[in-house]
C-alpha cells in the first residue's frame, strides 16, 4: 500500500482529493472543521517536502453548475486558520486560469480549486474531465475516504494516468489500517456494537463481520424485532415485522459459527416518544403495551460490561437508545465509558457510522477512543466486504 510516506515531494506539484464537505451556517461559516483538520498531516508532509500542494474537493450537492452557497471560497480562511498558512484559491477546477495558477506556484504552496461538482463530469466519472485534473500535478494523492465508495473523477478515475505516482494519503491509509484491523484481526476477542433502527440498514454488515467476530451486542431499535422474533412482548416499540424470520436466521447463524450475541434484557420503556415522556425500567421482552423501549436498562449495560472490558478489538457502529434525548441517552454515554476504559487498558476501538460519531463526539469521547472514522457511507460498504472503487485505484 503506497502512502504519501512513500514519496518526497520536493519540486513536485501533488493533486489532492481532499474531503472538505463540511457543514456551513446561514453567514456561510464551517460549524465542524474534522474534516480539514484530518486532512493536514498530509498537506503538512506534501509541503513541509518543499512540493505544492493542490487541494480538490466537493460541497454539498449543487445541482446545476456553480452556485455561490456551494464555493468553496467560503471555506479558504477556515482552511487556512487549520493549516496555518496562505491558501491560494482559484474560482474553476480545470482549464487555462487553473492551469497558469498552478505553474506560477512556488515550493510550499497551497492551492485550493472550486467544487468539483460544479461540473456534471465529475460525478458521471467522465474521463476526458478526469485527464484535465491530472495536468495540474506529478502525483496524485486520494486522502478523501468519504467518497472512496464513489467512481467519481477526481476520487478513481484521474488514478489511471499517473500508473506510478498515485498514492493514499495519511487519513486514508489509517481509516483503511483500521478496518482491516478489525476484519482481519489476530487478537480476540473481537466485539462488534451494533445499534441503529433497523436490521435491514445492517444486514450485509452483520453476514460479512460474523466470520470475523467473537461476540455481537445488539441495540438500538434493531434489537426488538431480534426479540420479538423469539416470542417477547415488545410493546408499541419499533419493530420491522418483515425482518424477523431474518433475525432468526442470524441467530442460527451466529450459534453455528460459535459467535455470542448479547440483546438488551432490561430497557428504559417510556410512554411517548418524547423527551417529557413517563418512564418505566421493564424486561426487554415483556413491554407493557403502549410502552416502547427506547433506550438500555442496568442489567443490560452490566453484562454489556463485561463483554466490552474483555476485549480486544472492538467495533462499534450505531447508538444503543435514542440518544438525542437527554432521557434516554444515558445507555449509549455508559456504552462509550465502557469502550473507552477498554480502549485505555490497550484494546483496539474504532467507532464509525454517522450516529456513533456524532455520541462520541457529542459526549466528549472521541479522544478516548482508538479512532473515529471520517467516512460513514465507505466505512459501512467495506465492513460489508466490498472494495471502494476509490481504494482500488490507487492499490491497481
Amino acid at each position: 500500500m503506497k502512502t504519501i510516506n512513500d514519496f518526497n515531494f520536493s519540486n513536485k506539484k501533488a493533486i489532492i482529493r481532499v474531503d472538505f464537505n463540511v457543514p456551513l451556517n446561514e453567514q456561510f461559516q464551517v460549524t465542524d472543521d474534522n474534516r480539514i483538520v484530518a486532512a493536514k498531516p498530509t498537506i503538512d508532509k506534501i509541503v513541509n517536502d518543499g512540493g505544492v500542494a493542490i487541494l480538490m474537493s466537493h460541497l454539498g450537492r449543487p445541482k446545476n453548475g456553480p452556485e455561490d452557497k456551494f464555493s468553496l471560497k467560503h471555506i479558504v480562511s477556515k482552511v487556512e486558520e487549520v493549516l496555518g498558512r496562505k491558501v491560494t484559491f482559484v474560482n474553476d477546477s480545470v482549464g487555462a486560469d487553473v492551469e497558469k495558477v498552478v505553474a506560477d506556484a512556488k515550493e510550499g504552496d497551497v492551492i485550493l480549486l472550486e467544487n468539483l461538482r460544479f461540473y456534471k463530469e465529475e460525478e458521471a466519472g467522465d474521463e476526458a474531465f478526469a485527464e484535465k485534473l491530472s495536468k495540474l500535478g506529478d502525483v496524485y494523492v486520494n486522502d478523501a475516504f468519504g467518497t472512496a465508495h464513489r467512481a467519481h473523477a477526481s476520487t478513481t478515475i484521474v488514478a489511471k494516468f499517473f500508473p506510478n505516482d498515485k498514492c493514499f494519503g495519511t487519513l486514508l491509509a489509517k481509516e483503511i489500517e483500521s478496518i482491516d484491523k478489525v476484519l482481519n484481526s489476530t487478537d480476540k476477542p473481537v466485539t462488534a456494537v451494533l445499534g441503529g433502527s433497523k436490521v435491514s440498514s445492517k444486514i450485509t454488515i452483520i453476514e460479512n463481520i460474523l466470520d470475523k467476530v467473537d461476540h455481537m451486542i445488539i441495540g438500538g431499535g434493531m434489537m426488538f424485532t431480534f426479540i420479538k422474533a423469539q416470542g417477547g412482548k415488545i410493546g408499541s416499540s419499533l419493530v420491522e415485522d418483515d425482518k424477523m424470520e431474518l433475525a432468526l436466521e442470524i441467530l442460527a447463524k451466529a450459534k453455528a459459527k460459535n459467535v455470542q450475541i448479547h440483546i438488551p434484557v432490561d430497557v428504559m420503556a417510556a410512554d411517548a416518544f418524547s423527551n417529557d415522556a413517563n418512564t418505566q425500567i421493564v424486561a426487554s421482552n415483556d413491554i407493557p403495551d403502549g410502552w416502547q423501549g427506547l433506550d438500555v436498562g442496568p442489567k443490560t449495560l452490566e453484562q454489556f460490561n463485561k463483554v466490552i472490558m474483555d476485549s480486544k478489538i472492538i467495533l462499534w457502529n450505531g447508538p444503543l437508545g435514542v440518544f438525542e434525548m437527554e432521557k434516554f441517552a444515558a445507555g449509549t454515554i455508559t456504552l462509550g465509558n465502557f469502550i473507552a476504559d477498554a480502549t485505555e487498558a490497550g484494546t483496539f476501538s474504532l467507532v464509525g457510522g454517522g450516529d456513533s460519531v456524532a455520541a462520541v463526539k457529542q459526549f466528549g469521547l472521541d479522544d478516548k477512543v482508538s479512532y473515529v472514522s471520517t467516512g460513514g457511507g465507505a466505512m459501512l460498504e467495506m465492513l460489508e466486504g466490498q472494495t471502494l472503487p476509490g481504494i482500488a485505484a490507487i492499490l491497481n
